[in-house]
């Protein structure tokens, strides 16, 4: 049978019960905010990788590498030391300065990769179709090499060509990222 007591008394042992509750809690909760903090940071040390290519500094975050111009992020999925060099000449970054730039892309990754490098600099990105070629959508414009246009092909052998204003990045599916990277350290005069 169970004792009888106050009510004073089982309502003290209430609130006893919930503060040792709250600041087991609150004990808890800050060590594991602690823990989480230190091993982070430890973490984040020992897994950025940083490489240095032509006075650039590349730095190595989950999966991708980052070089950071004048606070401006640029993301590749390859570094300069990873991709093979062509004797390409391509134009540089100020001649797409602030004007349309079309891109037709048979490789959705090398295509994104080259829009999040520059869309920021450029006044649009837009898909489009290049003239005498097969077309997948009648909605996309036809241009030709007199617009700044980026053509991205799968083909066996992996190159990079300038025709007038016309860029085409060739290569076999697995090298197009890599190739689609190269043209952008030349663009961006990381790799000469």
């Amino acid at each position: 049978m169970r004792k009888l007591e106050p009510k004073q008394n089982e309502e003290s042992k209430r609130k006893r019960n919930q503060v040792i509750l709250g600041l087991l809690l609150i004990f808890i909760m800050l060590f594991s905010v602690l823990g989480y903090g230190f091993s982070g940071r430890e973490n984040k040390q020992n897994s950025e990788q940083k490489i240095k290519y032509n006075g650039y500094e590349f730095a190595s975050r989950q999966g991708s590498w980052v070089l950071t111009i004048k606070e401006t992020e640029l993301i590749f999925s390859y570094n300069p030391t990873e991709v093979e060099k062509s004797n390409s000449n391509i134009k540089r970054l100020d001649n797409y300065y602030n004007k349309p730039l079309y891109i037709s892309s048979e490789h959705d990754m090398a295509g994104a990769e080259i829009y999040n490098a520059i869309y920021r600099f450029v006044q649009r990105v837009q898909p489009a179709c290049l003239e005498g070629e097969t077309c997948e959508s009648d909605e996309l414009p036809v241009k030709t090499c007199e617009d700044n246009f980026i053509i991205i092909k799968k083909a066996d052998d992996s190159n990079i060509t300038q025709q007038n204003n016309c860029v085409f990045i060739q290569g076999t599916e697995e090298e197009l990222l890599k190739v689609s990277d190269e043209f952008l350290f030349k663009m961006f005069g990381i790799e000469q």
